[in-house]
This record gives C-alpha cells, sequence and structure tokens, in this order.
C-alpha cells in the first residue's frame, strides 16, 4: 500500500488520481480540520468517472507532528510520498513554517527507517537551491544555497526539510526528491501559484521584468510515480519544463481569459511600494497579503533552471508552459460558471 500526506493539496491531490488510476491501493493523511472536496473535484477534471475513482482512496486523519498516531498508520505500508508542506512568504508563519515543514519531515523519516519502507519520495522545491553564478547562470541540482545569503522564511523550512531526507538517506533510506519549480494547475483558487489566475481573471495591468522555472502539476505527479517505480535512488532532480518571463505568463493568462495583456511595467522601487501597501492592508483587514516582500523581490529577478537530469533519466517529455496555462485557465473558467470557489 501507499502512503501519501498533502492529498487535499495542488501536487498531492493529482498525486492521487495519478496513483488510483494506476491501480494502486493509496492511503491519504488529512487534518482533520481540512476539506477533501478539493480532491475530488481535481478528480473531475480528468475522469467523468471521478466518483467511483475518488472513494476507492482511504482517507485517515492524523497530523505529522504527532509521532505515535502517525507512527500506527504505517503498518501496512510499502512506499511512501510525501507532498505536505506550509507554503507562506509571511514573516509571521515563520514558526508555524518551520515546525510543520522540518519536524513533519523528520517524524516520517524515522517512521520510514524503522518500518523498512521499501521508498519514500519527497517533493522538495527549487526554493533549496542556490542562485546559479556560473557563465550561463543556469541553476541545477548542484547549485547548493548560499546559507548566507537572503533566504525566505518558506527556502529555509524546504531546504531544512530536505535536509531531513538526506539524513535519512545516510541512515539508509532508500529516497528521492523532487525540485518542482513554480507550478502550474488547477487547484485552490486562492492560495498559492493558483491565485496567478484568479488574479488574472480580474485583469492584469502590471507585468515585472523577472524569470522563473514553471512546470505543470501533472508532470510532477507523473514523475513523482515513475521515479518510485524505478530503480533510481538517492538523488534529487529539478522539475521545471521551461523558463519563462513573467510577462510572458501574464500575457498568456490574459489571452486565455480574452483581456489585455498587461502593459505598465513595474520595477523593483514600485515593487517596494506595493508589497509595503499590501502589508499596511493586511494589518488593518486582518488577511495575508497578496504580495510579501520575497514575492516582490523574486517577480524582478531572473532565475533560470535545467530539467536535463530528469530528461536524461526517465526520458521524460514536459508539458509546454502555454499548454499548462491554457488547461488551468479553462479549468477556472469552467468553475468559474459553476460559481465553484475552491
Amino acid at each position: 500500500m501507499v502512503f501519501v500526506t498533502g492529498g487535499t493539496g495542488l501536487v498531492g491531490s493529482h498525486l492521487l488520481f495519478e496513483l488510483i488510476k494506476k491501480g494502486e491501493k493509496v492511503r491519504a493523511l488529512r487534518r482533520e480540520s481540512s476539506s477533501i472536496s478539493l480532491t475530488k473535484k481535481i478528480f473531475s477534471y480528468y475522469d467523468d468517472k471521478f466518483d467511483e475513482l475518488f472513494n476507492k482512496i482511504e482517507w485517515v486523519e492524523g497530523d505529522m507532528l504527532d509521532y505515535l498516531g502517525l507512527e500506527k498508520l504505517f503498518d501496512d505500508i510499502d512506499n511512501v510520498y510525501h507532498c505536505a508542506a506550509t507554503v507562506s512568504f509571511d514573516t509571521s508563519d515563520h514558526e508555524q513554517m518551520i515546525n510543520n515543514n522540518v519536524k513533519g519531515t523528520e517524524n516520517l523519516i524515522n517512521i520510514s527507517i524503522d518500518k523498512n519502507i521499501r521508498k519514500f519520495a519527497y517533493v522538495s522545491s527549487i526554493a533549496t537551491l542556490g542562485r546559479a553564478k556560473n557563465e550561463n547562470k543556469i541553476t541545477n541540482e548542484n547549485t547548493d544555497m548560499d546559507e548566507t545569503g537572503e533566504i525566505s522564511v518558506y527556502s529555509l523550512s524546504k531546504y531544512l526539510a530536505e535536509k531531513e531526507v538526506w539524513r535519512g538517506i545516510a541512515e539508509g533510506l532508500n529516497a528521492v526528491i523532487v525540485n518542482p519549480s513554480i507550478i502550474i494547475g488547477p487547484g485552490d483558487w486562492s492560495k498559492g501559484s493558483c491565485q496567478m489566475f484568479q488574479v488574472g481573471y480580474k485583469g492584469l495591468k502590471y507585468y515585472t521584468k523577472g524569470v522563473n522555472g514553471f512546470v505543470d502539476v501533472r508532470d510532477v505527479a507523473k514523475i513523482l510515480v515513475l521515479l518510485m517505480s524505478s530503480e533510481i535512488s538517492n538523488e534529487r532532480f529539478i522539475l521545471s519544463s521551461e523558463n519563462v518571463s513573467y510577462r510572458k505568463l501574464y500575457d498568456d493568462i490574459s489571452l486565455n481569459f480574452n483581456f489585455k495583456k498587461p502593459y505598465i511595467k513595474v520595477n523593483p522601487f514600485l515593487s517596494g511600494i506595493a508589497w509595503r501597501i499590501e502589508k499596511l492592508k493586511s494589518l488593518i483587514a486582518g488577511l495575508k497579503p497578496l504580495i510579501t516582500k520575497e514575492t516582490a523581490r523574486t517577480a524582478n529577478q531572473k532565475y533560470f533552471y535545467s530539467n536535463e537530469r530528469i530528461v536524461n533519466a526517465i526520458n521524460y517529455k514536459f508539458i509546454p508552459v502555454s499548454e499548462s496555462i491554457k488547461h488551468t485557465c479553462s479549468a477556472y473558467l469552467k468553475d468559474n460558471r459553476l460559481n465553484i470557489k475552491i
């Protein structure tokens, strides 16, 4: 049997669909307070018999910080996919992210070693990698993070969590790590990268000069399954389809929504003003800011990532970013017509 964390999130829900379609027996961990409606909705995007497929998941309630409770769920588990993570670029979430992302991963690693799990797959992030300083400025799996540099709270939490996986590998755990770039796909439209499409549907006037790597969530799910079934172990892989400018990204989103392309360039100075205004508004309204210091800074940086290692390892062909955007916009429009808020 397969054990999956984060099954109510973007990557985890798509992974569950991929596993169930392949006929795997799956046990998915969820918090008592979390809803599985998003996961069911994700299944409906890809198969008319989504109810039948969704009902094959064995959902279990638990908390990754509860070691003893978590341990009881592992008795008949062969493989583990760890997709769960607290994602935020708000410094006020520092303690929660470090606790959930690092301690939760530590518990899973220790239990997996104790239970002699066959293989462990961890969904990390490109946030754990350094920024390349080579001639072409292309980051690959050997580009280590500069721990003395400016690091977001999220990056730090994922970096420390990934260290727990490497520690597990050193202690004999058979594991693989994937480092996805910015993930594109339908999910909770109010959170993470999915929020780009909610914002895009309201009409975009502004663009930045930044460049980043992007990958389709379906690719992430499929590669995880392929790596789990392969003989590959104790390696990490960047998962990124293309390096795309934010202007091109938002142009494509606007075109798919039949809106005018963004036409006002935002420089770092204006971005700095924007995140400070958002911070003030969030304090007054008691809501999470749409723009943070970290996201404003990143939007004006140019980062390039190599997918050469994973392409060569499993001969994989990524979905083009333009197709990912089209697919996600289509899902958003469908939900918007049906007034579904997920």
